[in-house]
């Protein structure tokens, strides 16, 4: 599911016109990364959190240059849901086998 797809499932159960529901959904997501920017989590309950990580300095291989590179610390953004909307995901989604194949290409 795309932006624009929820766009237009929000239009469709709302009754909201495009524009105004477009507004609202690119605010929130810029709201989102606003808060994350400056430092701050952002907490939905029922929903999940959109949290910062902090990622320790590793040694990474250059694999293509046969070398060693650090890789410095840093911090990305994550998202972790909510302990009742995981559990829905796994109460309603098939499990979906991982071909061991593709995982090695």
């Amino acid at each position: 599911m795309t932006k624009a797809d929820i766009i237009t499932e929000i239009i469709s159960e709302t009754g909201s016109e495009r524009i105004d529901t477009q507004k609202v959904i690119e605010t929130f997501m810029e709201k989102i990364k606003q808060s994350l920017t400056s430092g701050e989590n952002v907490y939905l309950r029922g929903f999940g959190s959109f949290i910062i990580k902090y990622r320790a300095k590793k040694l990474g291989r250059h694999i293509s240059k046969d070398m060693s590179i650090v890789i410095p610390a840093h911090n990305i953004p994550a998202f972790k849901p909510s302990k009742s909307f995981t559990e829905l995901v796994k109460k309603n989604v098939p499990i979906k086998e991982i071909n061991k194949n593709t995982m090695n290409q």
